[in-house]
């Protein structure tokens, strides 16, 4: 069930203007997809992408959509479906972060909401769109989450966010499971959890033990590669996993006390985020 390249197949990125999205789209186009289609919520930024991607041989599509709003999901699916057909690989790659603040702190209580929305909630709703087609059509498909490390181990001053990670890492491996268990092997899911990316999102995050902020273009090709190769599960980098271990098999206390003391604890204590 391994794909070796996204050739012929018509891929789906969520927030593609920028960023890893940008990138994301970027290799469906190399590797000559029949269609990419952009969702991001920034029309002028959205407009640049789909202009570069243009002309070299891949149809390029795009929509403007708040993946907040269901109803605008479903709006973005419709229209979707009607002119490129139905999604070969989904890559649920759009997400917000707030952070640097304690949780009673919250000055704008819609700030939780909008995290839930985007970052939980919003990949359930895109992929129940079209996910029963991937089912039903029989073809290798693919839905890639990205979720965060943020997902595996607790950290402060990022309460709303680590929930919002929490819940799409559970949600998109249930879906994994629920697969594998209905027979449908054709269809793969993939759940990526990286830590700080220099994508912009994270700027004032510091990495931590062994724990550099990752290059955007890494987590890219390492995602997109074991994507294809229907992994279920990418943590990066590999302290991830091992920060996730310790926290399974010490006490609380002692967890706590190792995280505080690699850096986990503090590396959000001067985010500022994208400006903007």
């Amino acid at each position: 069930m391994k794909l070796d390249t996204v050739a012929g197949k018509t891929v789906l990125v969520t927030g593609a203007a920028r960023g890893m999205g940008k990138l994301f789209a970027e290799r469906a186009v190399l590797e000559r997809a029949v269609a990419v289609v952009l969702w991001d919520i920034d029309e002028p930024t959205l407009k640049e992408t789909a202009d570069e991607l243009s002309g070299r041989g891949v149809r390029i599509h795009t929509r403007v959509v708040d993946i907040a709003d269901r109803d605008a999901i479903a709006a973005a699916a419709a229209d979707t479906r009607r002119l490129v057909g139905d999604i070969d690989i989904l890559i649920n790659n759009a997400g917000i972060v707030r952070g640097n603040t304690y949780f009673w702190e919250t000055e704008d209580l819609a700030d939780i909401e909008t995290t839930m929305a985007i970052n939980s909630l919003a990949p359930m709703y895109i992929t129940r769109e079209f996910l029963p087609a991937m089912v039903r059509r029989g073809g290798l498909a693919r839905v890639m989450t990205i979720a965060s490390s943020a997902g595996l181990v607790s950290n402060p001053r990022m309460s709303v966010y680590a929930a919002s990670k929490w819940a799409a890492l559970g949600w998109s491996d249930s879906v994994r499971l629920e697969l594998e268990q209905a027979g449908h092997d054709h269809v793969k899911v993939t759940t990526v959890c990286p830590t700080y990316i220099d994508t912009g999102m994270f700027d004032g995050a510091k990495g931590f033990w062994l724990t550099p902020i990752l290059k955007q273009q890494d987590v890219v090709d390492t995602s997109w590669r074991r994507m294809k190769a229907g992994e279920p599960l990418v943590v990066l980098p590999w302290t991830s996993r091992l920060n996730k271990a310790i926290s399974g098999l010490l006490p609380v206390k002692l967890r706590d006390l190792f995280l505080d003391t690699v850096g986990v604890y503090r590396s959000m204590d001067r985010f500022t985020g994208r400006a903007g």
